[in-house]
This record gives structure tokens, C-alpha cells and sequence, in this order.
């Protein structure tokens, strides 16, 4: 009989460093699938917005202008960081104008800050987007046939994930 840690070990692993994988293989493997995805989801955001009509736009910029677009209210720029999670303000401030700059998104000052939304230009270019998602992405997802209940608990996790990740970072940056 053989303990789970030998069986475990095993298995062949996919990781992107073997020498962290000494740690915890199955976090390393985690991780290893969270860079994969993580680049190919940039790289989809990135081309279907190109298809959508959107030129020069990164996957930042395309989060951006989502996250204005979500819910129809306009938002801070420390709204959209942190909704996005994003340490870096500044990249949200180049993306907010660069956004501007294309006319997908205006801002109006209230008080001492900054309210952005999407204007009528950029809620067209992401109807456009839904669009091509739809063809593009849902319709192949759904005939993988996943259970909705599995990506629910998946989503969740990450956000658990994400929690762990940022205390961790949180702790070395105290070393």
C-alpha cells in the first residue's frame, strides 16, 4: 500500500518551475495553469476587441473599459483598481486616457475627483464585443458541456485564490 504523497508524486505534473514544484506540486501546477490561461485570456481580450472594431487597445484597456461599462454608473479611477485589483494606478490612468483619447470613455469631475463612464461610442464597440464573444467563446463553451455548478465553485476559488496570493504578498513584503 502506498501513502498518498508517493502517489501523488507519481503523476506526471506540468509546472512551469520544477524547483518550486519541490514545495507543493499541485500549487505549482495551479499556477502553472493560471499563467497559460491568464496570457491566452489577454491575448482573446485583445483580439476580440481588434475584431470588434477596437485598434491599439491592450487587455488592460479592454478590462477598463468593461468594468466602466459594467452596471452603467460612472466610477473613480480607485473604483476601477479596485474592482480590477490593480496595485499600479498608474496603469489605469494611462488606460483611462487612452480610452478618452479614442472617445470610448469621457469624465466629469465632482468635487475633487474624477468620475469616469463609456460614452455612446464605447458602448457600441463593446455591444460589438458581446457580439463576437457569444460566436467566438460562449457558443464553444457550452458544447464542452461543463456543469455551470463547477464553474461557479472554479470562480470562487480563485477569488479565494486571489486573497491567499495578495496576504502573501503582503507577508514578504514585511521580510
Amino acid at each position: 500500500m502506498t501513502d498518498g504523497k508517493a502517489s501523488r508524486n507519481s503523476r506526471t505534473s506540468i509546472v512551469a518551475s520544477s524547483h518550486l514544484a519541490e514545495q507543493s506540486q499541485e500549487l505549482s501546477q495551479m499556477e502553472f495553469g493560471l499563467i497559460i490561461a491568464g496570457n491566452a485570456f489577454m491575448r482573446w481580450m485583445e483580439r476580440c476587441m481588434k475584431a470588434s472594431g477596437g485598434i491599439e487597445m491592450n487587455a488592460l484597456d479592454v478590462m477598463v473599459l468593461h468594468s466602466l461599462t459594467s452596471r452603467g454608473r460612472a466610477k473613480r479611477q480607485a473604483d476601477i483598481c479596485l474592482l480590477l485589483n490593480i496595485e499600479d494606478t498608474h496603469t489605469v490612468t494611462y488606460a483611462l486616457k487612452k480610452l478618452s483619447k479614442l472617445g470610448l470613455v469621457g469624465g466629469e469631475k465632482q468635487g475633487k475627483e474624477m468620475f469616469y463612464q463609456t460614452t455612446e461610442k464605447g458602448h457600441e464597440l463593446c455591444s460589438v464585443y458581446t457580439e463576437i464573444r457569444q460566436e467566438c467563446l460562449i457558443v464553444p463553451f457550452e458544447n464542452l458541456n461543463i456543469d455551470p455548478e463547477e464553474i461557479h465553485r472554479l470562480a470562487g476559488m480563485l477569488r479565494a485564490l486571489s486573497g491567499l496570493y495578495d496576504q502573501a504578498a503582503r507577508a514578504a513584503t514585511s521580510l
